[in-house]
């Protein structure tokens, strides 16, 4: 049985790799198998090898990139019924891909998984992009055509993409072209943990939180960002000597920090009353 030590081993794994060499697939099915004791990724990837097996028989008689696009999409969205879950957008399980595959139900970003490996299985190379606020994808060989994964592969201009953006920011970022360069794994593995840990704090389960922060931690050990809100969850909820290491290292680790005063300042506090307690 896969444990969750087990998926973490996995996952570390993983992190060691370089970009190219992560296969987003696997490591998005080991993030949901932390999540889900006893989750074997293995028939989830069967089923996404399925996938990509049917798109490639229909891919015998395309002209060209859209007529293939074209493929992928009626392939997923009209006859696998995958759809954007607009009635519960915050749910868990759209962050976890097996359930995404069982339910046909998603989120912009994990449908764009969905997309990217079933393509890339049968030769139809699609990019993420990690547009603000709105997952989205483009092709590799053609990167101006892009599309809205949530909108059933909606295809989408550059104006579409601002009048997106001037949406969900409501108004107060600017479109800028390079908003639509492409992620990389490591980049979609962390937008989707960070989804993750933004539904568990606010439900307030501390433990999945911190779990979450430490796999971020794992992905980038460059970010320090994680390592600050590990330590502030745990000085303020968890386990304090912990979060105070943890803010320690934060503050050495980037000492020109914006928030270098308030978190010195907190970790002062945090230290003042460990010591009562000892």
């Amino acid at each position: 049985m896969i444990d969750r030590v087990s998926a973490r081993e996995h996952f570390i794994a993983l992190t060691h790799l370089p970009d190219s060499a992560i296969d987003l697939g696997e490591a998005a099915l080991w993030i949901a198998a932390e999540e889900q004791p006893g989750l074997d990724p293995e028939p989830w990837l069967e089923r996404l090898d399925e996938l990509g097996c049917r798109l490639e028989h229909r891919l015998r008689g395309a002209r060209g990139e859209l007529d293939r696009l074209s493929a992928l999409t009626g392939l997923l969205f009209a006859e696998e019924r995958l759809r954007g879950n607009a009635e519960d957008f915050y749910d868990p399980r759209n962050n976890l891909l097996n359930q995404v595959l069982e339910r046909r139900l998603g989120i912009p970003l994990t449908l764009a998984v969905v997309c990217i490996e079933v393509g890339r299985r049968a030769g139809v190379l699609l990019e993420g992009v990690g547009f603000p606020g709105h997952f989205l994808l483009r092709l590799a060989r053609h990167p101006q055509v892009l599309l809205d994964p949530f909108e059933q592969g909606r295809l989408l201009t550059v104006d579409d993409c601002a009048e997106m953006l001037a949406r969900v920011s409501h108004g107060k970022l600017d479109f800028d072209p390079r908003l639509l360069r492409p992620s990389g794994p490591r980049q979609i593995l962390q937008r989707m943990l960070n989804n993750l840990r933004g539904i568990y704090l606010h439900r307030g389960e501390l433990a999945r939180s911190l779990a979450v922060l430490d796999r971020l931690a794992l992905l980038d050990p460059d970010d320090p960002g994680p390592l600050r809100d590990r330590g502030l969850l745990q000085v303020r909820w968890g386990d304090p000597e912990q979060g105070i290491a943890d803010l320690e290292s934060y503050l050495a680790s980037d000492p020109t920090a914006d928030d270098g005063e308030e978190i010195s300042e907190l970790l002062s506090e945090a230290r003042r009353q460990a010591a009562q307690v000892h």
